[in-house]
C-alpha cells in the first residue's frame, strides 16, 4: 500500500473495524456447554474467545498461520550500542533463509508459513543521536511494504523482527511514547557489558533530547526512532486490524513497533496479543502500559519471532479444545446443577 503523508496513515488509524462480538458471544455460549467446568481451562479459554472474536467465526479456525521476520539495519549501531556488527543483520537473514536459525525450526514445529523480509539493509537508518532514523517518505514506504505482507485469508499473524541495534531503537521509542528516564528503559539487547550499556543508556538519552519536539506526535516519534522493520511491524499490524486477524507480538521490539498505534487510537491493539515477556527489561513496563499480559514467561530474548512461535502452540491447543470438545449433551454428561 502506498502511503504519502503521516495524515494519511493517521486516517486509517482511526477507522478501526471493531471485533466481532456476535461470533465471540457464540463462542462464550459454546464454552459453557463443553465437557469441563467452566473456566478449567484458564487463559485457553480466553485465547478461544480472543480468536473467535476477531476471526468472526464461532469456531476459529488455524489453517493459515503466518509468520513474518522484517529486518532491517540501524546507523546508531556505530555507537557501539550492540555486543554485534551490523553486518549480522544480513548473516542471520541468510541463516533464515538456509533454514538453520531458531526460527526456521519453530515455525515448522507450529505448522506456520515463514516469510523473512529483508528492508534495504545495505542503507541504514541515520543515526537518530545525529539526525531522525527515517524521513517521513522512508517511514511509510516501510510501513506500506508491512501492511502489504498480510495476505487474504490469514487466520493468524505472528510478527517478529531481525536487526542488530533495533532494542536500541525500541528502548527509545518506548520512553518517547510512554516517558520515563532512559535508564529504566534500556537493557542488554545482544548481552551487552557494563561499557556498552552505558553507551547505549547515552544514545537514547541523546536521542530522545535531539527529538523532543517531534514526541508528542507518536507517528513523528516513530520515523525519527525506529527502524525500518520496526516501521514494517506497525504496518502489518494495521492491515491486520483491517482485516480482522489476529496477531501475536513477538517480544520487546516487536511489541514497541505496535505501540504507537495505541496512542493513536484506543483498543488499536485489541486484536494483538503479547506473545511472551522477553527478558529485555523495558518490556514488562511496555505491557503494563498497554494493559496486556504476555502469554508466556520463559525468559526469551532472541527475537527473529521465536517466542511469537511458540504461542502459536498454545492458540493451536486453545483452538483444538474449544473445537473439538463434545459438549455435555453430546457426550452424555451430567451438566451443572
Amino acid at each position: 500500500m502506498t502511503l504519502s503523508r503521516l495524515a494519511d496513515l493517521r486516517a486509517l488509524c482511526e477507522r478501526l473495524p471493531p471485533p466481532d462480538e456476535e461470533a465471540a458471544a457464540a463462542a462464550a455460549a459454546r464454552q459453557v456447554q463443553l465437557t469441563k467446568p467452566e473456566g478449567s481451562l484458564g487463559r485457553l479459554e480466553e485465547i478461544a474467545l480472543w480468536l473467535a472474536r476477531w476471526q468472526g467465526r464461532a469456531l476459529p479456525r488455524l489453517d493459515a498461520v503466518r509468520i513474518v521476520v522484517f529486518a532491517g539495519n540501524h546507523g546508531v549501531t556505530r555507537r557501539g550500542v550492540s555486543a554485534y556488527p551490523a553486518e549480522v543483520t544480513v548473516q542471520m537473514v541468510a541463516n533464515f533463509e538456509r533454514g538453520g536459525a531458531a526460527i526456521n525450526q519453530l515455525a515448522r514445529t507450529a505448522g506456520a508459513t515463514l516469510s523473512v523480509v529483508p528492508i534495504a539493509l545495505e542503507r541504514p537508518t541515520a543515526d537518530f543521536t545525529e539526525a531522525p532514523a527515517m524521513s517521513e517518505a522512508e517511514f511509510l514506504e516501510a510501513v506500506g511494504l508491512g501492511m502489504g505482507s498480510v495476505p487474504e485469508g490469514t487466520d493468524l499473524l505472528a510478527l517478529g523482527e531481525m536487526g542488530i541495534g533495533n532494542t536500541t531503537a525500541a528502548t527509545a521509542l518506548a520512553a518517547a511514547l510512554f516517558g520515563g528516564e532512559a535508564e529504566a528503559w534500556v537493557g542488554r539487547g545482544t548481552g551487552l557489558d557494563a561499557a556498552g550499556l552505558t553507551r547505549k543508556r547515552a544514545a537514547v538519552e541523546a536521542a530522545l533530547i535531539r527529538h523532543r519536539e517531534r514526541l508528542d506526535d507518536p507517528l513523528a516519534a516513530a520515523a525519527a526512532l525506529d527502524g525500518r522493520e520496526l516501521a514494517a511491524i506497525l504496518g502489518a499490524v494495521l492491515a491486520a486490524r483491517l482485516r480482522r486477524v489476529p496477531v501475536l507480538l513477538d517480544g520487546f521490539v516487536a511489541t514497541a513497533a505496535a505501540a504507537p498505534l495505541a496512542k493513536l487510537s484506543q483498543g488499536a491493539l485489541d486484536h494483538a496479543e503479547i506473545a511472551h515477556l522477553s527478558a529485555e527489561p523495558g518490556h514488562r513496563r511496555l505491557a503494563e502500559r498497554l494493559g496486556k499480559t504476555p502469554w508466556l514467561d520463559l525468559g526469551m530474548r532472541l527475537g527473529e519471532a521465536s517466542g511469537a512461535a511458540v504461542a502459536i502452540l498454545l492458540a493451536r491447543a486453545a483452538a483444538a479444545c474449544h473445537c473439538g470438545m463434545a459438549t455435555f449433551a453430546e457426550a452424555g454428561v451430567a451438566g451443572r446443577v
